[in-house]
């Protein structure tokens, strides 16, 4: 029989991880496609200009949790539900995390200013948000505190950050030499929704009571849930329209910064390296921020009777507590930081060598083949994310191109993607997706992602 009372922690981690920043690694750098651009804004390009059909040139996905799969508790293997479920949350720790990205491109476009000059802009709507598994807490609701006696259950396991959005880019590509190039991008964010709780304190703890069998102890406890965009005048804003709207030039903006090289130490030996999102926003409109600090003692409630004067103890507990613990909402402002990323990859390309005509009718010799490494890494609340990258590039032909990835980060250490990019005259296509080795059971993966786009490029 299902214990609900045991399945309740793990619901939250469950809908988030199946209702679901990204590492992008088998765009990084391939096939000269304009997306790569905004990875990499110092990235080559050998086309006169570019245009991304509205709303289909980049949508892109991705789920990812740790320490546990829908399998884990789901799979059907003769062992109870509520065993299964006590199995996820013995192994979990308070670093395992469920995340997601999506990111749509509304409008994505560029043109060469001269021959070592290319310009890209473009606007992106983006929902990326994480939650760190906070282990004291579930631990608390699931259990009961009776059976942790002296253990303090710490709040700063409370780590949280969900951000919707809008962007928008205007980017700078300049060929210094034959073998330098680098690139720029300024990015205002236009910012419809943010939720996040990070810098928590306090712990809860229960002893054995002197006055009553136990004693409970809120010490130093420092709680702040901030939000942006979800309420209005104290009503929770329920129309999308109202999001999509303040994803473009919304109240609440901000400003970022991307940078990128890349350096041909010769001609079959390539290294990249950028950094993007450097930038925060600042939430300043339709803010509620919820408080809670200070320190509280309870020993339990005495009841007594006296049928002349009624007691209502809860309401005599609830006001001692706000008494003693200031708590309650304001609509301060505040300052969200993005998730700032860094890649960098070493490429050897190899083979049969062939000549690509360019955008000033000179033609470039390049490789069929090519292999390097990509290292990618992200902030998050708890510290930096790190994935790294193995990669095989094969040039099919001039238009057609495919990529082969083996990835090892915090979901998985055998991560297989593929990505191709085909040309059928001035038509670009492409799709990338990975963990390939786990499609025949979705369940039992813990990240996936899913990259789409067709251009139009004119060379």
């Amino acid at each position: 029989m299902l214990n609900i009372k045991r399945f309740l922690p793990l619901l939250f981690l469950f809908i988030l991880k199946n209702s679901i920043s990204q590492n992008k690694q088998i765009l990084y750098n391939f096939a000269e496609l304009p997306q790569t651009l905004l990875l990499n804004p110092g990235a080559e390009t050998n086309y006169k200009f570019h245009i991304g059909v509205p709303l289909l040139s980049g949508f892109s996905s991705e789920f990812g949790s740790t320490g546990f799969t829908v399998t884990d508790i789901f799979a059907n293997n003769n062992v109870s539900i509520n065993d299964k479920i006590a199995n996820v949350l013995n192994k979990l720790t308070t670093r395992d995390h469920v995340k997601f990205n999506f990111q749509l491109e509304v409008l994505n476009g560029g043109f060469r200013y001269n021959d070592d000059t290319y310009f890209s802009f473009g606007f992106y709507q983006e929902f990326d948000g994480i939650s760190y598994y906070p282990k004291d807490l579930i631990t608390l609701l699931n259990e009961g505190n009776s059976a942790y006696l002296n253990k303090n259950f710490n709040f700063s396991q409370i780590r949280y950050k969900v951000d919707a959005l809008g962007v928008l880019h205007f980017g700078v590509t300049k060929n210094v030499n034959e073998k330098f190039t680098i690139g720029g991008r300024f990015k205002v964010y236009s910012s419809a929704l943010n939720m996040e709780s990070t810098n928590n304190t306090g712990t809860f703890t229960t002893v054995n009571g002197t006055n009553n069998i136990y004693s409970h102890y809120l010490n130093n406890v420092d709680i702040n849930l901030r939000t942006s965009g979800l309420v209005k005048d104290n009503e929770f804003i329920d129309k999308t329209g109202t999001y999509l709207g303040n994803t473009f030039f919304g109240s609440n903006l901000g400003i970022g910064l991307d940078a990128g090289f890349t350096y041909n130490i010769s001609n079959q030996i390539q290294l990249t390296g950028s950094i993007t999102d450097l930038g925060f926003i600042k939430h300043k409109k339709n803010i509620k921020n919820t408080f809670i600090k200070g320190s509280y003692s309870f020993d339990g409630i005495e009841f007594g009777y006296d049928e002349t004067n009624s007691t209502n103890y809860w309401n005599e507990l609830d006001q001692d507590f706000k008494e003693k613990v200031p708590s309650g909402d304001n609509q301060d402002l505040y300052i969200s930081w993005r998730p700032t990323k860094f890649n960098a990859s070493l490429k050897y390309s190899f083979g049969q060598k062939r000549s690509k005509e360019c955008y000033d009718n000179t033609y470039k010799d390049f490789y069929r083949n090519a292999m390097g490494v990509q290292l990618y890494s992200v902030f998050r609340p708890l510290g930096p994310q790190l994935a790294l990258t193995g990669f095989f590039e094969k040039s099919l032909s001039e238009k057609l191109h495919a990529k082969l990835t083996y990835t090892v980060d915090d979901y998985s250490f055998y991560n297989i993607g593929a990505g191709f990019s085909a040309q059928i005259g001035k038509v670009n296509f492409y799709g990338m997706v990975d963990n390939i080795a786990q499609f025949n059971d979705i369940a039992a993966t813990n990240n996936i992602s899913l990259q789409l786009g067709i251009n139009l490029i004119f060379n």
